[in-house]
């Protein structure tokens, strides 16, 4: 009568998602989408391997959309110079692998996109990391890095 479990449990997911997206930062955004590309590259092997061809394809559409709709989308040429430039380049790339993954059902394929999508999250998050990404970061009060 009033829906089960699952749906709640999904909607309340949902209603967490949605609020952390709206106050994320830029920096967090972008790492949420990683996230969402890996997760859905993670989705896709594990459906391959169990031979769900369907939800492989789901799964890598939905990867790819993330990656072109998200991250290359989310690209400043202009103010991000050959930066943006290789990572255009390197976005479109993996797409044409995945595409490729799921047509020739590569799991090797994939595996190689998880890896350059793990490594862009980890240098993104290292980039959040350092003292000057962070708001009101002040390196006078951080005698180890502002003599460095």
């Amino acid at each position: 009568m009033f829906g089960t479990q699952q749906r709640g449990v999904n909607a309340y997911a949902k209603v967490g998602l949605e609020t952390g997206i709206v106050s994320a930062s830029p920096h967090k955004l972008i790492v949420m989408l990683y996230d969402g590309a890996l997760v859905a590259v993670l989705s896709a092997q594990m459906h391959m391997n169990s031979g769900n061809i369907p939800e492989k394809g789901k799964s890598i559409s939905k990867a790819i959309q993330i990656i072109d709709n998200g991250l290359r989308a989310s690209l400043d040429k202009e103010a991000g110079g050959q930066i943006a430039e290789g990572l255009d380049a390197l976005y479109e790339y993996m797409s044409a692998r995945l595409l490729a993954a799921n047509i020739r059902n590569d799991l090797a394929m994939l595996e190689e996109v998880q890896r350059l999508l793990t490594d862009l999250r980890e240098t993104w998050n290292a980039i959040g990391a350092t003292p000057a990404a962070m708001p009101g970061a002040d390196l006078k009060r951080m005698p180890s890095l502002a003599s460095a």
